[in-house]
């Protein structure tokens, strides 16, 4: 028990217990993950390539918005579902960004073309502005409270946008420059620049899963008063998480609004966009690095095949809600997890079957001792690699 504090402690703090080593005596360092790193190049080949063999105008328009909300549902995992936080207040850093790149554009008279996407990463910079002191205030409280707080501050921006009519334009909305590029072509220019967003978002999400600074947010998650007890600045932390993820979602608001041509209060700042993130995140797997991006990919590019397909008379709507239902009440945990978790149970059933078979081939009788356990599974493990 008093191992696992330490262990734990250690881990947290960034210090080693005296004695202590990377591996433990007899077993091999850890090779390259080959299967993982394959399985990465095929997804990142798979995106690239998407819109060259799918070259169709509303294919690639329905790409696109998959990987924005990729983009977006990934940053929000970055700071929610590592630190367990809530946040139904994205959507101010969405339409923070995407009014930032429109009024630039519009204020500083800049022509359409590919420049305008070198504003992305300024939307982005004001969005993490924005969030330092929305965090400030808002992560002072518990996970419920935050929750309000952050609805609260949404609806704040929103009615904001609304009312300063001599700087959003208010309902009347703001309308940016005109790219001068042809049907052919259009949508693949965004394509790629929603991809770079989403490559940033996916970059910082595992850069922050895979660090010290990770494991504080998933031990505050667990357990934010033992995590304080063994000395995690619990503030700090939440708030840096908070101001990362709220970079990625600026710019990919950003990156939407370009790709729309105008804006307007009421879809910049839209509680279904943190519905929808939230959704996304819990069906691909809450706290996970691929989680969003899988449930992003399935759930906005059904919802946009079924807005073109039964827009007419809402029936999208029902198939939307239907299909999301079904596959909460098959897979409560997320997708990712649930596969996870029935791939690890029958690796184990596999490597048990091994042992036992390894164990009687080595002539033990009766119940095998536990030095019999260890050579069989050992053997059973050299076997699997």
């Amino acid at each position: 028990m008093n191992g696992g504090l330490l262990g734990g402690s250690a881990a947290l703090t960034g210090t080693a217990p005296s004695g202590a080593t990377p591996e433990g005596p007899g077993q091999p360092a850890r090779g390259v993950p080959w299967a993982k790193v394959c399985t990465w190049l095929a997804m990142a080949l798979v995106v690239l390539a998407f819109p060259v063999v799918f070259p169709t105008p509303a294919v690639t328009s329905i790409a696109f918005f998959s990987v924005i909300f990729m983009a977006a549902a990934t940053a929000w995992n970055t700071f929610s579902g590592y630190s367990g936080y809530i946040s139904i207040g994205h959507a101010v850093f969405f339409g923070s960004g995407a009014y930032t790149l429109a009024l630039l554009a519009v204020h500083l008279n800049l022509a359409g073309g590919m420049g305008i996407f070198w504003l992305v990463p300024v939307a982005g910079a004001v969005a993490m502005a924005i969030a330092v002191p929305f965090g400030l205030v808002a992560l002072r409280t518990r996970r419920h409270t935050f929750v309000v707080m952050t609805i609260a501050a949404f609806f704040v921006f929103q009615l904001l946008a609304y009312n300063l009519s001599s700087f959003t334009q208010g309902s009347a909305g703001v309308s940016l420059p005109t790219p001068p590029w042809t049907a052919t072509g259009f949508n693949q220019r965004f394509y790629y620049v929603a991809v770079a967003v989403l490559v940033v978002a996916l970059g910082l999400s595992v850069a922050v899963r895979r660090s010290r600074f990770g494991l504080q947010l998933l031990a505050i998650r667990d357990d934010e008063d033992r995590a304080a007890g063994l000395g995690v600045k619990t503030t700090r932390v939440k708030l840096t998480a908070f101001v990362l993820s709220a970079f990625s979602v600026g710019m990919a608001g950003a990156v939407w609004a370009y790709f729309l041509g105008e804006i307007h209060p009421q879809f910049a700042f839209t509680a279904l966009f943190d519905l929808s993130v939230a959704i996304m995140c819990f069906l691909g797997g809450f706290g996970t690095i691929t989680g969003p991006l899988l449930g992003a990919a399935l759930l906005e590019s059904l919802q946009q095949y079924f807005t073109i397909q039964y827009s007419a008379d809402n029936l999208y709507l029902i198939a939307y809600g239907v299909l999301f239902l079904a596959v909460i009440a098959l897979l409560p945990r997320g997708v990712i997890p649930t596969v996870s978790g029935a791939y690890r149970d029958w690796q184990d059933r596999r490597l048990q079957r091994r042992v036992e078979t390894v164990a009687r081939s080595a002539g033990a009788t009766g119940p095998p001792g536990v030095p019999v356990l260890e050579r069989a599974a050992s053997s059973a493990r050299a076997q699997e690699r």
